[in-house]
């Protein structure tokens, strides 16, 4: 199974349950692009739209790209109001697209599908000199108050070990340092594939769970959808059963990771 085409299997789920991202996100990359009416965007991965709205909002037109066709039409017929908007149902890496085009390209949540080696030369190629690349993504991690939850939740997970890692939970020092090490490594990927200007930044967020909503959110991830109904049902509600014995509630904490480079 090609697990980029699992989220396309439950649109409003996706749409409904996984994470946005900050105003303060969102201003920095326009700020950043000088992204206004008459300048072109392309998005990489759009999903259901999480990231567009603040972008189709400058009057800018906005090209996306996604892989799933359920995602393409849902994200259609979402801002079907806005005529500078269109969808492109195909892969990033095969997709022809010209070259010195975009004033913005950016992916939110995506671009990891993509290897770099070939993404950014590709992303490099089809901005304008000048353009810019916002390479964005999401770190979640256990609130620090519902460490005991998660390490419950380890229990559950290593009786299934045959289909994800067990991996002992970050003390709160070791997920910063994992969060500055990928945007380290972002800004010296940029900065190898002929990218200037680079800027990155990390910004913060908590999203609370009841039971039934945080196993629709692990529902809607790769790993959990490729699982066979026979087996993830009953890991669901063990899950579920884990946060109502606990108290009912479950929270991550958000770390957001920009990385921006501009075309010389």
């Amino acid at each position: 199974m090609d697990l980029r085409l699992t989220f396309n299997e439950d649109p409003s789920n996706y749409e409904k349950f996984r994470p946005t991202y900050t105003d303060e996100m969102y201003k920095d990359v326009i700020g950043f692009s000088s992204l206004y009416g008459s300048k072109r965007a392309l998005e990489i991965g759009i999903g259901t739209g999480q990231a567009t709205l603040p972008f189709l909002k400058t009057g800018c037109k906005v090209t996306a790209i996604e892989l799933g066709d359920k995602l393409a039409q849902f994200s259609r017929e979402k801002f079907a109001e806005y005529k500078d908007f269109e969808v492109i149902n195909q892969d990033f890496e095969s997709v022809q697209l010209d070259e010195n085009d975009y004033d913005l390209v950016y992916s939110a949540s995506a671009f990891h599908w993509i290897p770099q080696e070939i993404g950014l030369p590709k992303v490099y190629r089809i901005l304008k000199s000048g353009g810019v690349f916002a390479w964005i993504s999401i770190q979640p991690a256990p609130a620090q108050e519902h460490i005991h939850i998660h390490e419950e939740f380890q229990k559950v997970y290593s009786r299934h070990s045959y289909f994800f890692r067990n991996e002992p939970v970050p003390s709160p020092q070791i997920r910063q340092q994992q969060a500055e090490k990928k945007r380290l490594d972002r800004f010296n990927a940029l900065e190898q594939y002929g990218f200037v200007d680079i800027d990155t930044k990390s910004y913060y967020g908590t999203r609370t769970f009841s039971a039934k909503d945080y196993t629709t959110l692990i529902s809607t991830y790769s790993d959990h959808k490729a699982m066979p109904d026979d087996i993830r049902i009953p890991f669901l509600k063990e899950i579920a059963n884990t946060i109502e014995r606990c108290g009912g509630k479950f929270t991550l904490s958000d770390t957001i990771i920009l990385g921006m480079g501009r075309k010389p």
